[in-house]
């Protein structure tokens, strides 16, 4: 008969299987994304599952126990740009990541669990969107973001090690241009205001895109 303990702590019980015991249970919370949920640890013998019990309990006061559930990487991203970005940087700086994540990281990788994700996943995405054309530039900023939202996933315990870390983002290729200087920029964005192409004169100041990226980006 199991042990009754307070909400959250464990309890352990006899296992049977047939009708036979064939060893000890010991149960806990956990607390994940998705709510409170129950793990379970076994051994032949009581003071195993004592132990293995006492353990896993210590591993998650610790914050050692990292469960996103079944939290998909686009659903992830949303929930990020909506609480962790929006309202706490520049409108446009906050377009730039948006633009980054939506038409970009989430249709190639939003439908994995965030919990799944792993190096080769980042690794093979950035392939794809320099194979695609992509400036080398383009797909760093596209680094920085995805970076920045998995190291808040790892700060919340959702994720133990952030998988961008042992990836490494591609070599911006320099080209000698004649950017505008501060005042011409802001000239230009004067005139571009309540424009219905404002957005992308935004991009493009802020990103340093190419024309084709930006009007595939409309």
């Amino acid at each position: 008969m199991a042990k009754k303990r307070g909400n959250g702590e464990g309890s352990i019980y006899e296992h049977k299987r047939n009708g036979k015991r064939v060893g000890y249970r010991g149960a806990y919370t956990a607390f994940t994304v998705e709510g409170p949920k129950r793990r379970y640890v076994s051994g032949k013998t009581r003071e195993e599952v004592r132990h293995k019990l006492t353990k896993a309990m210590a591993d998650r006061d610790g914050g050692l126990i990292f469960d996103a559930g079944n939290l998909r990487v686009g659903e992830y991203l949303e929930r990020w740009l909506k609480d962790s970005v929006k309202g706490t940087v520049r409108p446009s700086t906050y377009e730039v990541h948006q633009h980054m994540v939506e038409p970009h990281i989430v249709p190639a990788l939003g439908r994995l669990k965030l919990k799944d994700l792993s190096s080769t996943h980042v690794r093979g995405f950035y392939r794809e969107k320099l194979d695609a054309g992509l400036s080398s530039a383009t797909v760093c900023k596209m680094h920085s973001v995805l970076r920045k939202a998995l190291k808040q996933a790892v700060m919340d315990d959702l994720i133990p090690r952030n998988p961008t870390d042992t990836v490494k983002p591609p070599k911006i290729e320099h080209k000698e241009i004649s950017p505008l200087d501060g005042e011409q920029t802001k000239t230009l964005l004067e005139a571009a205001s309540g424009d219905r192409l404002e957005a992308l004169y935004m991009l493009a100041v802020h990103t340093g895109m190419r024309e084709g990226e930006l009007l595939e980006s409309r």
